[in-house]
């Protein structure tokens, strides 16, 4: 399962917005401790949460299927960072290492200024803060490549070509560390990715800001973000107390409670969607009276990959795949009309899985 870790200051909202995610997408329990002073959090939590799809619940309706079975994503709310945390300063080290362990980042920045909440520099400057995660990370990556490149030079002295590029490879991202910039950054060949396949770079996870607002910043999002600088993209403004307050209601008052503020739908289905696109995913569908499934691929997948995702040995035995675009199936109205205006495609091994298709794999298994 692919994990997301939620980072970012102490108060700044990680621990609430990890339950209000739980309550609405996942368990329905809330169990990340959060409270006004910093280190609330010490040990990860986590929680498994349904990417909310309306072509999902489409598609069970189309097909009258008995189970729907949506995609997930693991979220992990980590405890909180503070300056010099890379050099072990408050709960740096057990930071590090759980961040060390997810597939991309959702660094949530404090914009809402009540004064009830402990900010842990005794003031709400949200460029200031965003710095100083992205510098302690850095700073941590640094450290990272230093150690491994000293480690592979040392190494690279046998003439092994493999290790070379590896002490190249390396060189490269402690050149680009040490300039301040962010180890994603680097254009790097397939061939020098997979030598260092094995560094876990926090700099070279994907990162999805999250802007923390309160309830009146809300109505102003685009103005407060259009001043936020433009390299903090994505950024996802949501008001993490708005949610908390919707996770407690019925799921019948929660429409109404949103138009309150001017809202018609839940932040965290911006926060889920952008980060399930964040990690270069599609999702492909598979339907029929007895389940309607959505599925996870990376994108640029080919069919018989995607085959391999309902069974390994779909893919060994992949022959074909019938497919169809979601809405165009539901359009049709059944699967024998599609056949027959033409609209199923036969492809073979070489098709490249496209969000919303539909499949019907042909195995030899």
């Amino acid at each position: 399962m692919l994990r997301v870790g939620i980072v970012g200051l102490p108060n700044v909202g990680k621990s609430t917005l990890f339950n209000a995610l739980t309550l609405q997408h996942g368990s329905g329990q809330a169990h990340a401790a959060a409270a006004n002073f910093p280190f609330t959090t010490v040990d990860p939590n986590l929680g498994v949460v349904t990417v909310p799809d309306e072509r999902l619940d489409r598609l069970a309706n189309f097909s009258h299927s008995e189970k729907v079975v949506p995609t997930t994503i693991e979220f992990v709310d980590i405890a909180g960072l503070v300056k010099d945390a890379h050099a072990g300063a408050g709960l740096g080290n057990q930071f590090l290492s759980h961040i060390r362990e997810v597939d991309a980042i959702v660094e949530v920045v404090r914009f809402f200024p009540t004064s009830d909440v402990i900010h842990v520099t005794g003031h709400v400057d949200p460029v200031h803060d965003t710095e100083t995660t992205n510098t302690e990370l850095a700073l941590a990556d640094l450290q990272t490549a230093e150690k491994m490149l000293e480690r592979t030079q040392r190494d690279a002295r046998s003439g092994e070509r493999a290790l070379i590029r590896r002490a190249e490879t390396l060189g490269k991202i402690r050149a680009a560390l040490a300039d301040g910039a962010p180890a994603r950054n680097l254009t790097l060949t397939p061939q020098e990715t997979e030598t260092i396949r094995d560094v876990h770079l926090l700099t070279r996870k994907p990162l999805l800001y999250l802007a923390n607002l309160d309830h009146a910043q809300m109505r102003q999002a685009p103005e407060i973000l259009a001043a936020f600088p433009a390299q903090y993209r994505p950024v996802v403004p949501l008001s993490v107390q708005i949610e908390q307050e919707l996770s407690e209601l019925p799921t019948a008052d929660r429409a109404t409670f949103l138009a309150e503020y001017g809202l018609d739908h839940s932040g965290l289905d911006d926060l889920i969607g952008a980060a399930y696109t964040l990690l270069g995913l599609v999702t492909f569908f598979t339907t029929g009276p007895k389940e309607t499934r959505a599925w996870t691929v990376a994108r640029g997948s080919t069919a018989p990959t995607a085959a391999g995702k309902i069974h390994s040995d779909f893919e060994r035995g992949f022959i074909r795949a019938e497919t169809i675009p979601w809405n165009t199936l539901v359009a049709a109205g059944s699967y024998a009309a599609a056949r027959t205006r033409g609209l199923l495609r036969d492809e073979g091994k070489e098709y490249v899985v496209r969000d919303g298709d539909v499949f019907i794999f042909k195995t030899s298994v």
